[in-house]
């Protein structure tokens, strides 16, 4: 299956830099006022789903944009295009991402930046790659000491609980903050050691679910904003796991206050 989901991500990564070569003419859709869905959303996820109804007829498949396609035993989680603005705009930071869950456990995560000319890859218990290179998250300790990638999906989508509280507290306690738009790739640079924490709220099973295998298997650790692990729900705090607790406590801090 591995072989499968490197082709099958490789494939969609490139009808996204087609459709990134032609900007100016594809189509837009609305969800709200701030969220969109592009012509290339729509040609990826259903490449995607087709490819994957064909090759495994039993499989069960949850994406973006189509929601929820029956089966049984594994599932596909499919966002197609993460970070669609950034692709919209003409950004590098955008992302397909698929992961396969085998019973309710996660067992292969790919994410392809195509742009970037990036695709990372894990499979449960197999570490992680970037481009068939082993990847492993940093070794800083203090936060004074590590950068640090958030995202602001809740005020995109208005909502009374959002992350500027939670940037107000972290922003002073470290070194640097960075945004690119995907919390997909997030969860990669985490893995890579390019950032050494990544937390946002507001986000979707589909957003966070590949990301989150891969930083696993470099050695890093994924939670909610308490430090829970078990089930995941739309908030997600991921570290190199030396700097994990300490982002947790000053999150839990916020909701206090």
């Amino acid at each position: 299956m591995q072989n499968f989901l490197k082709t099958l991500i490789t494939q969609a990564g490139q009808i996204s830099l087609d459709y990134r070569s032609r900007l100016s003419s594809i189509s837009i859709d609305r969800k709200n006022p701030k969220d969109i869905v592009t012509e290339a959303d729509v040609a990826v996820e259903n490449f995607l789903v087709e490819q994957i109804k064909q090759a495994y007829p039993d499989h069960a498949i949850f994406a973006e944009e189509s929601g929820s396609h029956s089966g049984s035993g594994y599932r596909w989680i499919i966002d197609p295009i993460d970070g669609t603005t950034s692709f919209l705009h003409g950004q590098p930071f955008y992302s397909v991402s698929i992961a396969l869950e085998k019973d309710g456990e996660l067992i292969l995560g790919a994410v392809n930046a195509p742009a970037l000319g990036e695709l990372y890859l894990a499979e449960k218990g197999q570490g992680a790659t970037c481009n068939d290179q082993p990847i492993t998250v940093s070794q800083s300790e203090r936060l004074i000491d590590s950068v640090l990638g958030t995202g602001f999906a809740c005020v995109r989508n208005d909502l009374e609980r959002n992350n500027l509280p939670y940037f107000a507290a972290i922003l002073p306690k470290i070194r640097g903050i960075r945004r690119y738009g995907s919390a997909a790739i997030d969860l990669c640079y985490v893995a890579s050691g390019r950032m050494d924490g990544f937390w946002e709220l507001n986000l979707k099973i589909y957003d966070m679910a590949a990301g989150r295998l891969i930083l696993e298997e470099a050695g890093g650790q994924v939670t909610d904003f308490s430090g829970q692990g078990d089930k995941i729900p739309d908030e997600v705090v991921g570290t190199n796991g030396k700097i994990h607790q300490l982002l947790v406590d000053i999150l839990m801090e916020v909701d206090r206050d």
